[in-house]
């Protein structure tokens, strides 16, 4: 017997279904499994599947703790290129230790598998949060912006930028916390004038430069964070697309509607940091994260004041004018 890892339902499974194979939860549909012994770590549950790895709930039997272990799929480790990539994911991910970025605890391999071992991280996501609820709040939204620009900064600090921002690479935690994972196409920022081959990124949240061939730096990253907070804030993306080739394009020649003309609701300054931070040309976004963080802090003091008078006196003010220093 197991407990289903989304509903907690108890569940018999065959004691023959072969390692890590599943059957569907009776109750909820999600996958479950027989317990496998990794090395010192117990794999109860699988959490999510992509194209490249699995991610598995786990126990750390020496530590007594739950970790998140993510395996590459079987078919995928003849290629070297993806086994060399999913091995760069975890360096660059264990070479950052910032309280809003995925830890990273361990590297092996089971099987000719690589597996990483992970800090936890598995109440959702940005994404999952505005499929459940249409939208994230403001506030939530605000915390999302100062704590995963700061995570960002940390990164550029050592030299890197992560180039997928998305709201589905920002996870919860247990606490609440939001934390930035996936750092499978991260890259040296020292590297900025040089111009790939191809464009890596999710359409809906590319930046218009590299859209446009030309070289890629942090105020890509921004970009694509402005782009995932419009998301949230919203419940819409920046500019909805008929396919894929539309959204990325429409990055680059179509104007953006702020926040605050889809969601009345949104106050000015939240919704001028997130147009300020997705201006068309880099130059003209914020300077660094310092400023990005500082127009969001400053945003979420004056949305929490307006918040206390609409308690006080049964009104608030939405349309505060957008603050954003100097550079």
């Amino acid at each position: 017997m197991v407990t289903c890892g989304r509903c907690g339902a108890k569940a018999f499974i065959p004691g023959d279904l072969p390692s890590f194979a599943t059957i569907p939860c009776t109750k909820c549909g999600h996958p479950l499994m027989l317990p496998v012994l990794l090395h010192n770590f117990e794999v109860r549950s699988a959490v999510a599947s992509g194209g490249m790895a699995t991610v598995f709930r786990a126990y750390d039997l020496k530590l007594k703790r739950d970790v998140a272990l993510k395996m590459m799929k079987r078919e995928m480790t003849s290629d070297p290129d993806v086994v060399q990539a999913f091995y760069r994911e975890a360096q660059a991910s264990a070479a950052l230790n910032h309280t809003n970025i995925i830890h990273i605890y361990g590297f092996d391999e089971w099987e000719n598998q690589p597996f990483m071992v992970m800090e936890m991280a598995d109440r959702g996501s940005v994404d999952s949060r505005i499929e459940a609820e249409g939208h994230l709040p403001e506030l939530a939204v605000l915390d999302v912006a100062t704590k995963i620009g700061s995570a960002l900064a940390t990164a550029l600090k050592h030299d890197m930028i992560h180039r997928d921002i998305k709201p589905g690479n920002i996870l919860y935690n247990s606490d609440g916390e939001p934390k930035l994972a996936d750092f499978g196409l991260a890259r040296a920022a020292s590297t900025e004038h040089t111009v790939e081959e191809y464009v890596w990124g999710t359409p809906q949240y590319l930046a218009p430069e590299k859209m446009q061939r030309q070289p890629e730096t942090f105020l890509s990253d921004m970009y694509s964070l402005g782009a995932t907070l419009y998301h949230a804030v919203t419940g819409q993306v920046a500019f909805p697309a008929a396919n894929d080739n539309d959204a990325a394009a429409a990055h680059v020649s179509v104007p953006l509607t702020p926040p605050n003309q889809v969601l009345a609701e949104i106050t000015q300054m939240t919704s001028d940091a997130i147009v300020r931070s997705m201006a068309k040309n880099p130059v003209e976004r914020f300077a660094d994260y310092d400023e990005f963080i500082l127009n969001f802090e400053l945003a979420r003091t004056y949305l929490l004041r307006d918040q206390a008078q609409a308690g006080e006196h049964g009104h608030g003010g939405h349309h505060r004018k957008g603050w954003f220093g100097k550079k």
